[in-house]
């Protein structure tokens, strides 16, 4: 899926972004992990903390 996604020329319109990690970690993005929790923030999406 990650692969996939990296190559997504539409990272905000196909929500890759919203793909996280099956550990529930926020995995990575293409635009950066900041850029990530942004948007994530934004549509009020931020994973809970594990610890």
């Amino acid at each position: 899926v990650g692969m996939a996604m990296g190559a997504n020329p539409l990272p905000v319109v196909v929500p890759c972004h919203r793909v996280v990690e099956s550990d529930g970690g926020i995995g990575g993005f293409g635009g950066g992990v900041a850029t990530k929790r942004r948007l994530l923030a934004l549509e009020g999406v931020l994973p809970e903390p594990l610890f």
